[in-house]
């Protein structure tokens, strides 16, 4: 039976798994998360590990497919007017909600309504209320199982945007997911898994939904057939690697979704694991806020990057899995050419001038870490011994993960080694660092012809039409320099040899359907 352990860690360091449900100990597939969620409400008040729970219970009107295309979910067809300002989302028949209740119009509009109230705080809202891509000027129900969206305007990213997986897919749920108050209590959604019960700091368990209505052939995505083949699911915080790792080989959990690199050696020489990698379209680099004092001269940011030696930093916080790339498009896109591939030359001569024509006096730079991520703080490090060779004093803030995250979101900080998740077109990937910065803070590109570029590329359908665009906005990025990306994540997945079809893949996310356990022996 699988249940209590407690593994030593040290001396001093003890590690206690928490206890599965003897009745369903063998049955549960037991995934690791490196922190607790934020909560349950999809898109809200998320980050990555929250959407990675949340999108296992609710689904929205279409999702990412393996590829990175966007295909339906919940909707059975989608058709697009001619001049591109409705589309029109045929919902599929028989999908019902965790309580038994069918998929109607009427829930699409009600989940909706309320992502679309500025209340919420949505993360997407300013996508879809005239700040970002278009704006949403109706959503109309014609009859019981179709929904009209209305835009003001074209936008060949409208089915990308809806689908984000840090907007929550825009799940749709049952309106019993909230009070009678309106305060939100757990999801009630259509996916394959429904909510069980969550134990803040130790684990989140979720149930799977006999009544899932599958889509047919194989998973594909965040989409395809999504049948649950295990009877819970189990999300388990484990915050320390060590500790992570101590427990998969001691068959405490089943999957550890995103490893350490140094432990890959330990983990390919043994039987019971099995290690997987995908490149990913996450992306880690370095923050800078442009208004501050100190660095809102682009040649002190420039300066800043010439100083680095990255091809060495990426090498040594990735053990050499990831390529180095000044891009904020992540290298697998297929908009990724010779602009994105260019790297500048480490050259502090040329660093030191540029400092001395911003007028720096070498005064103190904080940078804001944190430790959730190894290879965020690894690449902190690295900078500040980097950086002191050309005269910058680097200071690091270690915070939590939690915290930093509110740093982001404010705007509050001078310089923050930080990662994206994957955005899945070029066009994504330069919006979710370019907007007006005091509309929304957590921006930090606001070039008014970035602006422009940016907004053509939303419209733009032609392939080198928009190679063209991005290749302009590569061009300011790197002369503006409002962050330095540094490389897109590859990432590895290490399992149990008893678990089967689990799958790494391009979002970074683990996925608890198609996925099987077979006794141990």
């Amino acid at each position: 039976m699988r249940g209590y352990r407690c593994l030593g860690l040290g001396l001093l360091a003890v590690f206690c798994l928490a206890p599965v449900p003897a009745s369903a100990d063998a049955d549960t597939l037991r995934i690791r998360l490196n922190t607790d969620i934020r909560s349950t409400d999809p898109g809200l008040n998320r980050d990555e590990n929250t959407d990675a729970v949340v999108l296992h219970m609710v689904e929205g009107l279409v999702a990412y497919r393996e590829d990175a295309s966007v295909g339906p979910m919940l909707a059975k067809s989608i058709e697009v007017a001619p001049d591109g300002l409705s589309y029109t989302f045929r919902l599929r028949d028989g999908v019902s909600f965790h309580n038994g209740a069918p998929l109607t119009a009427d829930d699409v509009l009600f989940a909706w309504k309320r992502y679309l109230d500025p209340q919420n705080n949505w993360r997407c809202l300013s996508e879809f209320d005239g700040r970002g891509l278009a704006k949403i000027t109706g959503i109309t129900a014609p009859d019981p199982m179709s929904v009209v969206f209305t835009l003001d305007r074209p936008s060949a990213l409208f089915l990308t945007t809806m689908a984000r997986v840090d907007c929550g897919a825009a799940g749709i749920y049952h309106r019993s997911s909230l009070d009678a108050d309106g305060k939100w209590r757990a999801p009630v959604g259509t996916g394959p898994f429904k909510f069980g019960a969550w134990q803040h700091g130790e684990y989140i368990d979720l149930v799977r939904y006999d009544q899932y209505a599958a889509l047919p052939g194989q998973p594909d995505g965040l989409t395809g057939n999504k049948t649950a083949l295990v009877p819970k699911l189990r999300f388990v915080i484990i915050p320390d690697p060590s500790a992570a790792k101590a427990a998969l080989m001691a068959d405490g959990i089943d999957v550890i979704f995103r490893v350490v690199n140094s432990d890959l050696p330990e983990y390919r020489s043994r039987p019971d694991i099995v290690t997987q990698s995908a490149p990913t379209l996450e992306v880690n680099g370095f923050l800078f806020q442009t208004r501050d004092p100190v660095l809102r001269d682009p040649r002190v940011r420039r300066a800043f990057a010439l100083a680095l030696d990255v091809p060495q930093l990426v090498d040594a916080v990735t053990d050499g899995q990831s390529k180095p790339s000044l891009s904020i498009m992540p290298l697998p896109s297929p908009y990724y050419g010779k602009a994105q591939a260019a790297l500048p030359v480490h050259d502090l001569a040329a660093a030191r001038r540029l400092l001395a024509e911003a007028g720096y006096k070498g005064q103190p730079i904080r940078m804001i870490t944190n430790k959730r991520y190894e290879a965020m703080f690894d690449a902190s490090v690295l900078a500040q011994a980097m950086l002191a060779e050309a005269g910058i004093p680097l200071e690091l803030e270690v915070l939590d993960w939690a915290t930093e995250l509110d740093r982001y979101t404010k705007g509050d900080y001078q310089t923050m080694s930080f990662g994206y998740s994957a955005r899945l077109d070029p066009s994504l990937s330069f919006e979710m660092i370019s907007g007006d910065k005091d509309r929304q803070p957590r921006k930090l590109w606001d070039d008014p012809d970035a602006l422009a570029l940016l907004a053509d590329s939303m419209q733009a359908r032609a392939r080198t039409e928009r190679q063209a665009i991005f290749d302009r906005m590569e061009a300011l990025f790197r002369t503006d320099m409002p962050m330095i990306p540094l490389y897109a994540v590859f990432q590895t997945a290490a399992v149990r040899a008893t678990v089967g079809g689990y799958r790494n893949w391009a979002l970074g996310q683990p996925r608890g359907w198609g996925v099987s356990l077979k006794p141990a022996g």
